[in-house]
């Protein structure tokens, strides 16, 4: 063939569009082998910034006699390179927001607002939002009683049907119904706390301790269902057992499993507690105990199993404290505990068993460290300090779980719960 028929062929329309999409392609599968390759590193992202909402104290009856600060619901973004928090809004609200949960699809907010004078009733209440997703701003849908006194946490079942409450004060845990709006409707079931109210002195609290938060009727901290959603775990801090029970999801109701509960050490007071991401092995951390415990978790059966407890402060320490949160890393790799009055965040690395292996701690500074949170990418970690009015954030090493301080301070009226939407 002659050379400019050739040439000719070449420059062809169809030809030159086919050698484009090859050089297009070529250079989409670079882009994204360089994204694989800084997600390995630096862990998962998204493009823009993170958006996150702290939840308050913000009503004159604060939590244990103090006063809040809080105004309400805030809204921050994230800088994912710096971790630095800047303020978008403020939604306001008097009720104390102090625990924040999402609905699977995150395109609804609920609060769980810690009062016992709701309507005029000796209880608290639930709100439910709706999000914006393009730019987080909240809607306020309505607000419903939480079936108890002082709500101090709520989660929503993985089905999304169900938003589950622990109410301290009342001592209940309750199931409320979400409408397919995300509207919060009337309580499927309410179970209210049974048995021995444990010692006023812990079992297992360092020398000298005077932590005595709450052993004189049930009090009801957490509520969580585990990973398949067939089971719901809910801890009293005054009976001193994890009670698990069985979800009907089409009734939203709550059966006795057997066993009914498995108890911790007399007086110690589980508070929180956090299941590693393979689904099989539970740590829950004792308030007035300042202890984590590890359990195996046989799913089939809903039944935890002890085999491991360590202390959540360092060797030698001596005096009061009251454990807050456990989180365990989104890699499953660390778990991260912390001590209020001590004020730090402790670090522990996660053995093959599940097994916990302590690794440090570091200082938070801010008083009484009430909750904390990990970021999206894994990169960061942010201590909601209650007493201190601000929250302060701490790069993670990956590899050791170590914690560096960022020299950030974010102002915030007592901060009880920070909660990342992206």
């Amino acid at each position: 063939m002659p050379q400019d028929k050739v040439r000719r062929e070449h420059d062809r329309p169809g030809n030159t569009s086919r050698r484009r999409f090859l050089k297009g392609a070529a250079a989409l599968a670079l882009t994204r082998r360089a994204l694989a390759q800084a997600q390995r590193k630096h862990g998962s992202f998204s493009i823009g910034p993170s958006l996150a909402y702290v939840g308050t104290y913000s009503n004159p009856q604060g939590p244990e006699g103090s006063k809040g600060n809080g105004q309400g619901i805030y809204l921050f973004e994230m800088d994912r390179a710096t971790g630095a928090l800047s303020q978008r809004e403020c939604f306001s609200s008097g009720s104390n927001p102090s625990w924040l949960a999402f609905d699977p699809s995150r395109t609804h907010l609920y609060a769980a607002n810690e009062i016992s004078n709701f309507e005029g009733t000796d209880s608290g209440s639930v709100s439910a939002f709706s999000i914006d997703r393009s730019n987080g701003h909240l809607t306020l849908l309505n607000t419903v009683s939480s079936q108890g006194a002082g709500p101090a946490h709520l989660s929503v079942h993985a089905s999304g049907k169900y938003a589950l409450v622990a109410n301290y004060h009342g001592g209940t845990v309750a199931v409320l119904t979400i409408r397919p709006n995300g509207e919060l409707g009337p309580a499927t079931d309410v179970k209210k706390g049974q048995g021995a109210i444990g010692p006023v002195h812990a079992t297992s609290a360092p020398p000298g301790s005077f932590a005595i938060s709450g052993h004189d009727h049930p009090h009801a901290h957490m509520i969580q269902s585990d990973p398949s959603g067939q089971f719901v775990l809910a801890t009293d801090l005054a009976l001193d057992q994890i009670f698990v029970w069985r979800f009907d999801v089409r009734k939203g109701t709550l059966s006795a499993n057997d066993p009914v509960s498995t108890p911790l050490p007399p007086g110690d007071g589980p508070r929180h507690f956090a299941f590693h991401p393979n689904g099989r092995w539970l740590y829950s951390l004792q308030e007035e105990g300042s202890t984590l415990v590890t359990f195996d978790y046989d799913a089939t059966r809903g039944k935890l199993t002890s085999k491991q407890t360590i202390p959540s402060l360092p060797r030698g320490f001596a005096g009061t404290n009251f454990t807050s949160e456990v989180l365990v890393s989104p890699d499953g790799r660390f778990v991260y505990a912390a001590d209020r009055l001590h004020d730090s965040i402790a670090f522990f690395s996660v053995g093959h068993s599940g097994t916990l292996t302590f690794a440090g701690e570091e200082w938070t500074r801010g008083d009484y460290p009430r909750s904390f949170n990990i970021d999206p990418t894994g990169n960061f970690l942010y201590s909601c300090n209650q007493r201190a009015d601000a929250i302060t954030s701490f790069r993670i090493n990956r590899q050791t779980g170590g914690l560096t301080f960022t020299g950030q301070y974010t102002p915030v009226g007592t901060p009880a719960i920070i909660l990342f939407l992206t």
